[in-house]
Order: C-alpha cells, then sequence, then structure tokens
C-alpha cells in the first residue's frame, strides 16, 4: 500500500462547465401543476375574479370616481386568509418607491417625475379608498402597501372551490400624461380646449395567486407590468353626454347611447371589407364646439379578460370593420381624433385587421369579439381588446415616413399584446421578455406582410423591421459586459431594456425559427406552447419545456447561451489549408499542401484486408479522383456564444455553395473546431455567416483570405447581393 501511495498520480483533465449542459439545475422540478413536457399538469389550478364596476369621469376636473364588487374564486388546494390588491395609481403619489428609488445627477436632463420630487411638489395623485366590506355590508379590515392593498378576510375561503365577494368605493386625480408619463392619462388640446382621456389601472385589481409564487407581492415601480387573473367584468362608464368611449369589451346599451345614423352604419361596416366611418370627421369637429352638462352611461360586458381598459372624448373619429378570422368575426375599429389624419383614417383599422389575422395563424384564433386601437397622448400601452398608440402627423396633415412607420409597428405590438400576454397570460411583474419579447417576434413577422396589403401601396418593401432580423441586435451584444444582463433577469432589474426585453428574445426566437429548427419545425412548436397555455399563467420553463418536447430538438444550448448569458456570438475563421493532387495549386488563394491519397489508400486497404468490409468505387474516390479539393477549415470562438456555423464556399467560376453545420459541432470543444470541406471545383473564397443569421459581432474576419475584404471585390460583391 504504501508503494502504490508514493507512486505519481496522473493528472486528470478538469473539463470546464460546457455549455451543453441541461438545464435541469435551472429549471423548477415538474409536478402535478406544471408537467415535464411543459404542459400544464393534470392538477393545474388558477384563480378567477369577477368584476362590477361603475364609475363616473368628471371632465371638469380630471377625476374618477368608482365602486366596484370582486367575487373571488378560489380553485387553489390551499385556504386563503387574506387578499391582495394592486393599488397601480399610488404609484403617481409624492410618497412612492417610484420617486423613491430614482437615482440621478444635478448635471442629468430630469424628467417631469424627477423635477416634482426634487421641488417636493405634494401629489394629489394616487388612491383614496373607502367603504370596504363584505357582500354583507360589514367593515373588512384592511392595509395599504404602496401600490398593494391587503384586505384581511373574517374567515379563510375554502380551497378548491370557496368563493368572496366584497366591495369598495375609490377615487383618484388622472395624470396628465404627456407630463407624467405612464399607462393612461389624459391629453389636453388647447386649440379646441378638450381633453382626450386613455383610462388604465384606474381602479383596485386582484393579485395574481398561483401554484408558483403564491401571492404576487411585486411592488410597481413602473417598468414590471402587470400579473392578473382572468374573470368576467361588467363595467358602467358615466361621461359627458356629447362623449363617445371605446372599451374592453362588447357595448351593452348601443340603443342608449349611439345615434340611429350611428346605430346604421354599424350595421353597414359589418359588411364592408373597408373600415366604415361611424363618426365622421366633420360630426368629430361639430362635437368637439360641444360642452354637454347631461351624462350617458355607457355599458360594457367582457369575458374571460385579465383587465379593463377604456378611452372617452368628444373629439373621437370612430370607424369599424368586421373581420373574418377562419370563419368567425370579429370587430376591427379605430378611436381617433382629427389630429391623427389622414393617417389614421388610412392605415389604423386596416393594421388592426392583419395583426389579428397573422397573428392568429401562429398561434391561435383570436377569441375575442373586438380590437380597438385608440390615438391619444399614449405611445403604446395594450390591454384586453383595446390599446392606445401614438403617430401623429405633422399639424398640416403631412406624415414623414418616420411616423407612419411607426405608427404602424405600434399599432401591431400593441394588438399582438392581445396574444401575449393578455391570453396567454404571462407573469409580467417577473418577465418581461415573455410578453414583449414573444410579440416582439410576432411583430416582426406581421410587419413583412405589410408590403402585400392593398392599402399599404406608400409602404416599402421589404418592411423597415426595428427588431427581429439576427443583424439589427448586434450593436446591442456588442454592449461593455457590465451594461448587459440576461434575458433571464427580473423586470426591475433589467438593464437597455428595449434591447433585452424587447430586440434579444424576438431575435433569439427568429435565430431559432429561422437558423435552428426551420418554419415547420419551430411554427409548430410556438403554436402547441401558445394553445397549451392561452388563459392560463404560464412560467419561462413551460415554454423552453413545451418548445422541445414539440419540436423533438434539445435547446438547452440555446437557452442557456441566449436566455441565461450575455455572451454574444464571435465565430472567426482563423486559418485554411488547401489539400490538393492537382499540379497548379501554387494559383490557390490558400495555403496548399499536397493531398495523402496513399494514405487514405493504405487504410481503405487495411480496413478490407482485417474486416471483410468492401467499399464501392465511389467511395475510393477519396484517393482516385484527383479533381478533388480539400479545404480544412478551423473556427475559433471568440465570443463564447455557441452556434450554428454556417459557411459560404466560392468557386472560381463565380458559384457558391453553402454548408450550414449545427451548433453540436462545438459540444467537445467550445473555443476551437476544424472542419474539412470537399469540392469539385476550386474555391476562391470561404465566407462565415454570409447572410448575417448569427449576430456575430465582428464579421471582419468572417471572410478567407483575409484580403478579399481588404480589396472590396469578391467579398463586396457578395455582401451587395449581386
Amino acid at each position: 500500500m504504501q508503494a502504490y501511495a508514493q507512486q505519481q498520480k496522473p493528472e486528470y483533465r478538469k473539463y470546464p462547465a460546457t455549455k451543453f449542459e441541461q438545464l435541469d439545475e435551472l429549471l423548477p422540478t415538474p409536478n402535478v401543476y406544471r408537467a415535464a413536457d411543459g404542459s400544464p399538469g393534470h392538477e393545474y389550478w388558477q384563480q378567477r375574479a369577477d368584476y362590477k364596476i361603475q364609475v363616473s369621469l368628471n371632465d371638469e376636473n380630471q377625476t374618477l370616481k368608482g365602486s366596484e364588487t370582486i367575487t373571488y374564486y378560489n380553485h387553489s388546494p390551499n385556504a386563503i386568509s387574506y387578499l391582495w390588491v394592486q393599488l397601480d395609481q399610488n404609484r403617481f403619489h409624492k410618497e412612492s418607491n417610484t420617486y423613491k428609488s430614482m437615482t440621478f445627477e444635478m448635471d442629468d436632463n430630469p424628467s417631469y417625475q424627477t423635477m416634482m420630487w426634487w421641488a417636493g411638489v405634494n401629489s394629489e395623485h394616487g388612491y383614496k379608498i373607502s367603504n370596504v366590506r363584505d357582500a354583507n355590508g360589514k367593515p373588512l379590515p384592511y392595509t395599504i402597501v404602496g401600490t398593494m392593498m391587503r384586505i384581511d378576510l373574517p374567515q379563510p375561503i375554502a380551497p378548491k372551490g370557496g368563493t368572496f365577494t366584497f366591495s369598495l368605493d375609490w377615487e383618484h386625480k388622472i395624470i396628465d400624461a404627456n407630463k407624467m408619463g405612464g399607462r393612461g392619462g389624459y391629453e389636453y388640446f388647447p386649440e379646441d380646449g378638450n381633453y382626450l382621456y386613455e383610462i388604465a389601472q384606474w381602479f383596485p385589481r386582484m393579485c395574481v395567486y398561483d401554484d408558483v409564487n403564491g401571492w404576487q407581492n411585486k411592488q410597481f415601480l413602473g417598468r414590471g407590468e402587470f400579473a392578473l387573473p382572468f374573470g368576467n367584468y361588467e363595467v358602467a362608464i358615466t361621461v359627458p353626454a356629447d362623449h363617445i368611449v371605446a372599451a374592453t369589451g362588447e357595448l351593452q346599451n348601443a340603443k342608449e347611447v349611439l345615434s340611429k345614423t350611428q346605430l346604421k352604419r354599424l350595421e353597414e361596416a359589418k359588411k364592408s371589407d373597408k373600415p366604415v366611418l361611424i363618426v365622421t370627421e366633420e360630426e368629430a369637429r361639430e362635437n368637439e364646439k360641444s360642452r354637454a352638462k347631461n351624462t350617458k352611461t355607457w355599458v360594457f360586458k367582457a369575458e374571460n379578460v385579465r383587465d379593463f381598459a377604456w378611452a372617452s372624448s368628444r373629439k373621437f373619429i370612430w370607424d369599424a370593420m368586421q373581420v373574418d378570422v377562419n370563419g368567425r368575426k370579429v370587430w376591427a375599429m379605430s378611436f381617433y381624433p382629427k389630429e391623427g389624419n389622414p393617417l389614421w383614417g388610412e392605415k389604423s383599422t386596416n393594421v388592426v385587421a392583419l395583426t389579428l389575422k397573422t397573428y392568429s395563424r401562429y398561434t391561435f384564433d383570436y377569441p375575442y369579439p373586438v380590437a380597438i386601437s385608440v390615438h391619444g397622448p399614449v405611445f403604446g400601452m395594450e390591454y384586453p381588446m383595446i390599446c392606445f398608440n401614438g403617430g401623429r402627423p405633422n399639424p398640416d396633415g403631412s406624415v414623414p415616413d418616420r411616423t407612419k412607420y411607426a405608427m404602424i409597428s405600434v399599432i401591431i405590438h400593441e394588438v399582438g399584446h392581445n396574444f401575449f400576454p393578455m391570453i396567454v397570460n404571462s407573469d409580467e411583474r417577473q418577465w418581461t421578455w415573455m410578453d414583449e419579447g414573444f410579440n416582439s417576434f410576432l411583430q416582426y413577422l406581421t410587419e413583412q406582410e405589410v408590403p402585400k396589403q392593398a392599402w399599404a401601396k406608400d409602404v416599402v418593401s421589404p418592411y423597415p423591421s426595428r427588431r427581429g432580423p439576427a443583424k439589427n441586435i448586434v450593436p446591442y451584444m456588442k454592449s461593455a459586459p457590465d451594461q448587459m444582463v440576461p434575458i433571464m433577469t427580473n423586470s426591475e432589474q433589467i438593464l437597455q431594456f428595449g434591447n433585452n426585453a424587447y430586440g434579444k428574445p424576438a431575435t433569439a426566437l427568429n435565430i431559432l425559427r429561422e437558423t435552428i429548427l426551420g418554419h415547420e419545425l419551430f411554427d409548430y412548436a410556438f403554436k402547441t406552447y401558445a394553445q397549451r397555455w392561452k388563459f392560463k399563467h404560464p412560467q419561462p420553463a413551460d415554454f423552453f419545456r413545451t418548445m422541445e418536447d414539440a419540436s423533438g430538438v434539445d435547446l438547452d444550448w440555446f437557452w442557456r447561451g441566449w436566455f441565461y448569458s450575455t455572451e454574444p456570438c464571435d465565430i472567426a475563421i482563423a486559418s485554411v489549408v488547401h489539400y490538393t493532387a492537382q499540379k497548379d495549386s501554387d494559383k490557390s488563394p490558400f495555403e496548399t499542401k499536397v493531398f495523402p491519397k496513399e494514405k487514405y489508400q493504405q487504410m481503405m486497404e487495411r480496413i478490407e484486408a482485417t474486416s471483410g468490409v468492401r467499399f464501392t468505387a465511389a467511395e475510393k474516390r477519396i484517393y482516385n479522383d484527383e479533381n478533388l479539393h480539400f479545404y480544412s477549415v478551423k473556427f475559433k470562438n471568440e465570443g463564447g456564444l455557441i452556434m450554428p456555423v454556417i459557411v459560404e464556399l466560392k468557386f472560381t467560376d463565380g458559384t457558391s455553395r453553402i454548408e450550414r453545420l449545427p451548433a453540436e459541432i462545438w459540444r467537445y470543444n467550445d473555443q476551437e473546431i476544424s472542419k474539412v470541406f470537399v469540392t469539385d471545383k476550386p474555391v476562391v473564397a470561404i465566407v462565415l455567416d454570409p447572410n448575417e443569421e448569427t449576430a456575430d459581432i465582428d464579421t471582419t474576419d468572417n471572410v478567407f483570405p483575409r484580403e478579399e475584404k481588404a480589396e472590396g471585390s469578391k467579398f463586396d460583391e457578395f455582401k451587395q447581393g449581386k
């Protein structure tokens, strides 16, 4: 034993953590609620909350006053002894953590919110809550914690079917959206003295209680959006009698609030393939002069939605048409002031219709009865069946291209949010990428459909999408490491929010579809995810697992690289050696060596002699055919992110061939690999990632020999698509 102990022990190679490790240690363990294949488990459950709300808009002092009754359904296996309610308007109170947690320097260009903090303004914004009572009118104790309110129950709500009904009254000032930002508010038009209201996060709303986190308990600071349960809504909205109202859901009392002319036009719109004006610009201009003293109450109902928003103004023009979504008629509508024309009258409702059709093709048929686009002070915000969008022409009616494309894109994006997260109801307070990233990806696919539409003759092809194509994310991927965080970062901690939460995940999905899985596999898997989790609450693991399960492809390396790291793609061609038996090999642009045909001949002969294997003439071509060329190419992974290797071989006769090598080529060595390409004719240049599919951040080392790019001949010709 002593002698053995004194022997020299071998040095075992220590393998670094491979980029192809499974994600098992990062994902939650599957259970009865969330299955290993990414689907809802056989005991999946979720809560529900139904609302009955009455609200009045005061157009004189820009306030809302309302009362609501909420019935909460406990489908969980746990008894619930208290309820948590979101009070989003408290974000705008002077003492909110939103303002207290702002950081700034004296030399910064301050926002209105920062200036308000400096000046010590005593903000009057935020909720005034009163009369919190149970169904019998008995007061309920409650505690307000910033943007949350806990309601203590007289006894726990029973699990698996128990319910509790309570009511409360509230009021709050509406914010000036142009001053305070936010996701709703009013805009004042001094030229005609009118207000346009986009009302969102306006009523106390139930928090989500689920199998993953229990109660959602993150405060609303402004960026991380919402986690909300589904339910049915009945909302009565009282406004000045000369206002037009747009809202989530279906109008229940049209005959009481609309004129006979407006009702007749709505009937005409059901049969039209173009938007029909329900309220014309001329009528809206006349309406702007009115100042009604009486009121009207508009009643809306919405089933199985997670939220409710609305808009109101006497300035609204209103147009509508019905869209056929796989045999089902859906209303597409737009509400906008005259300041939005001519752009809004020409484009908005048509864009809504295109979005519904395109998103339905990639996910599931749009299930709601209406989709509405409203133009006002909020440039882009989404709610079930209604969204607020920007893009306003110049005062003289001219429309710069930048405005036109911004308007089309934001409408696609916000209408698209009906699918993610209004129906596929991910937790935006935790994971912004699960709604913004998915939606930006589908927005890109929809944008590419725009130039094909009859109403889009002034739109260039291809559509100038900001996000989606791999090359568009390169500037972000070049960022300094301390300016980036992984996609899998909580919403409130994200750096470079637009690039990280919108652009990078959208690009990742596009790469997954275009380069890694292909359209057929990706589209099937993505649709499977959408249909599994519509009207449910998915988590990131549910998406990752579904995409792998439905595509039959292990993608853990992809999620690890794109979603859990900040490494960029930077693959380089390090060297090329040309092996050939041809006499004129000295003309090759690469380092040349004589192909050792005797070596391969002897190898095949030895195999035949010892194993009984017989090689065909075609197989023996490797050493018989002196016209073959062998190019040994060494690649280096300088960025760290694992990606497929896409190579174009450009031949002396002007033709080319693309070779696609899967990401698994890096599985034994994620830093350096070699590959031999065999051709029938000489190669003049080798180009890596020729179509810019991988978001490679440095293309200067993507061509070999290097002087090809310097000379500007073959490489530039290739890049210009000639």
